[in-house]
């Protein structure tokens, strides 16, 4: 009995497996023992009765009382873990306990049993060590002897067991929603075939809203917002999986047939279920989530290559439009490849201060009179200056656009106090702001700083805000902004008229003080009659509203012409002048004209 001891104690405190540790000592006591059969049976959280060490019995009959409830009618061991003590059965044949039971090992030569209860801490039977006899009778006494035994030891290993299990479960379940948390899901990523192309996918998904939600309501809604999008993807996905693996991004590793039949309609219920109004602590909000989708290809050799691929379809979805999913194609791919270069080299080139601003006038058309500069970032690359177009994708990293956007603020102020002191006669300048700039610190206050700094007045400055930035403000944060903004003496212009939805709706809850229509309008507005339309629609109805309005991009005399029959009397663009540097621009501003290659008739007979 010693030796048994120490064997058994020993695979405990080595961390060898429940189930081997079990089996061991079933092993064990059938060599002390050889003319019975020793079995463990665990009894789960609800009740039911589970195998766990039966090595001399066949496993269907494992199989076959697995999962079976503990009864007053559920054998010998489940009576036993039913009533927490000792039962004897002498002979299976007459025993009523085991009426549904007895065919399963009668044919096995078993004529007799007798169970004993494992206790747990809370004095609950958690397990049942039993002995098998293969005549009608009870227990010796020296079988109980060694069955006592056997129970404690049973009862350590058991408790060690759910130790293990309980310290695993914390530290693979998230401890706010109760989701499986990061550790689990890259385990989980881990244990998948890539055998076999389109047997599962995988759906990554952030929740948009969180920080607003924070920063509006407090912690505590937010917490309460992100356990119910826990429940509602849990219950959305099953029998799928899903976990949280960050502040407010999540998972779901999609792997029955239903759902990948088609993954767009599965993409497409999650985000539903989502986004039905919520009630965090009385404040009714509405969760909104984008989703990246992508399925194991036949060129995905690993797991994680689906989850970068699915990655680079979240990615793109939060460019393209917030609050669906993007299904991962491999053109993505390359666009990621894209925007991560361009981040590097406009990091790179900030720390290298290699960020500049470049001047384009903004002039009356018909005189070419200067009425103000807009201040364009590039980036110089060796001995030539490259535009923002070319580095534009870098700017869907927020701490991109805002450092740009900080850069530029602090050269054009500098730029305008030397013009300033130089006696120049400038106007105003204005500057592009991004969505980052909105949604940080404050503007109003970084502007601040930045030009009493250089001792610039903010009237002459414009803010210029796209129409994009507009569109993805769920949250009225730039709608605040830009009021707060006017309010305090500031100009804003709507930049990029006419390349969104809704564009007029933004002039009815975002009032601004210029227009500048985009440069695909002016493309084709000699020779094309809805622009011309459009065009002066936009251009009476800002006149209405007392909004001032610059067409962007002229580059003829007869798109000048077009725009000044119109009634736009400001403009810019190449029939001008390009962007040019800070000197050449003080340069044209001291003279005051920026002369265009025409002169309009009506103009010259004045």
């Amino acid at each position: 009995m010693i030796e048994l001891q120490n064997t058994i104690l020993e695979m405990i405190a080595k961390g060898d497996p429940l189930v081997d540790t079990a089996v061991k000592l079933c092993i064990e006591v059938e060599r002390i023992f050889p003319d019975v059969i020793c079995s463990i049976l665990t009894i789960d959280p609800i009740g039911r009765i589970r195998s766990l060490a039966a090595p001399s019995m066949p496993a269907s009959y494992s199989a076959e009382i697995d999962g079976v409830p503990a009864g007053p009618h559920a054998g010998t061991c489940g009576t036993a873990a039913y009533l927490g003590e000792d039962v004897t059965t002498k002979d299976i044949a007459t025993d009523p306990r085991w009426d549904a039971y007895r065919h399963l090992v009668l044919p096995l030569g078993i004529r007799a049993c007798w169970s004993r209860p494992i206790f747990g801490s809370q004095r609950t039977p958690i397990a049942t060590c039993a002995l098998y006899f293969r005549e009608s009778r009870g227990p010796s006494p020296h079988e109980r002897e060694i069955v006592d035994r056997c129970v404690h030891l049973c009862a350590i290993a058991l408790d060690r067991h759910r130790r293990v299990m309980e310290y695993e479960r914390r530290a693979n379940t998230d401890a706010l929603t109760g989701l499986a948390n990061r550790a689990a899901f890259n385990a989980a990523l881990s244990d998948l075939d890539c055998s076999q192309p389109g047997a599962w996918a995988l759906c990554l998904l952030d929740l948009d809203n969180l920080k607003v939600v924070n920063d509006t309501f407090g912690h505590h809604a937010g917490d309460m917002l992100l356990k119910q999008v826990a429940d509602r993807l849990t219950i959305a996905a099953f029998p799928e999986r899903a976990f949280r693996i960050g502040g407010d991004e999540f998972a779901i590793i999609v792997r029955t047939e239903p759902a990948l039949y088609d993954l767009g309609t599965t993409a497409s219920a999650y985000l539903r279920e989502l986004g039905l109004p919520a009630d965090c602590g009385g404040n009714v909000i509405v969760p909104r989530g984008t989703m990246g989708v992508a399925m194991l290809a036949l060129e995905d050799e690993t797991a994680e290559r689906v989850r970068q691929n699915a990655d680079f379809a979240l990615y793109h979805a939060k460019e393209t439009g917030r609050g669906g999913y993007v299904l991962y194609w491999s053109g993505i791919g390359t666009r990621m490849t894209r925007r991560l270069t361009a981040i590097r080299d406009v990091d790179l080139a900030l720390r290298e201060d290699r960020i500049e601003p470049q001047y384009q006038p903004v002039v009356r058309l018909e005189t070419g009179e200067i009425v103000g500069m807009e201040a364009l970032c590039r980036m110089r690359v060796d001995d030539r200056l490259v535009s923002a177009a070319a580095f534009h994708e870098a700017t869907t990293d927020a701490h991109i656009a805002s450092t740009l956007t900080a850069r530029m603020m602090a050269r054009v102020a500098s730029d305008v106090r030397q013009w300033l002191a130089s006696g120049i006669p400038l106007q105003h300048v204005s500057i592009n702001v991004s969505s980052a700039d909105f949604h940080g610190a404050s503007i109003y206050e970084a502007l601040t700083d930045t030009f009493e700094r250089e001792g610039v007045p903010l009237s002459h400055l414009i803010l210029e805000v796209t129409e994009s930035v507009y569109m993805d403000d769920d949250a009225g944060v730039v709608q605040q902004s830009v009021e707060e903004l006017r309010s305090r003496g500031l100009e804003v212009a709507l930049d990029d008229f006419g390349t969104g939805y809704a564009s007029l709706t933004h002039l009815m809850t975002v009032p601004v003080d210029y227009i500048k229509i985009d440069k695909s309008f002016v493309d084709r507005i000699v020779s094309h009659g809805p622009s011309q339309a459009i065009v002066g629609g936009v251009i009476g109805i800002a006149a209405k509203l007392g909004i001032r309005v610059v067409a962007e991009g002229i580059e003829t005399a007869d798109q000048a012409l077009q725009l000044i029959e119109l009634g736009c009397s400001m403009g810019q663009g190449y029939l001008y002048s390009p962007a040019v540097s800070g000197d050449v621009a003080a340069a044209m501003m001291a003279s005051q004209t920026c002369a265009p290659a025409f002169a309009p008739a009506h103009a010259l007979s004045a």
